[in-house]
C-alpha cells in the first residue's frame, strides 16, 4: 500500500441523501460521495465544520422506511467535504 493511499477498504461510487447530526453543530442533510466497507465520504457545501475525531449520527433519507441512525468518526476532512468511519 503506497504512503498516498493508505485506505483499507475499496471505495464504490454511491450519490445518496444523508442527515447527519452534531451534538453542537446540529443536522444538515449532505449527499455522499462514496461508500466503502469503512466509511463515507460526506460532501460539504455550506458551512459545517466538524473537527477530526468528532462523533456524528448519520442517517440515510428517502427510503421507503426509516434507516437506522449509525455512529460515525471525522477521519477525514479536505474542501470539499469529510471522510467518516463507522464507529464500533
Amino acid at each position: 500500500m503506497s504512503s498516498e493511499n493508505r485506505r483499507e477498504h475499496i471505495r464504490t461510487a454511491l450519490n445518496a441523501k444523508v442527515s447527519v447530526t452534531h451534538p453542537d453543530i446540529g443536522s444538515r442533510i449532505f449527499s455522499t460521495r462514496d461508500i466503502s466497507d469503512g466509511g463515507i465520504f460526506i460532501v460539504v457545501e455550506e458551512d459545517f465544520s466538524p473537527q477530526l475525531g468528532d462523533r456524528v449520527q448519520v442517517q440515510v433519507q428517502g427510503l421507503p422506511i426509516p434507516a437506522p441512525v449509525l455512529e460515525m468518526v471525522v477521519v477525514r476532512k479536505t474542501v470539499d467535504g469529510f471522510g467518516l468511519q463507522f464507529s464500533d
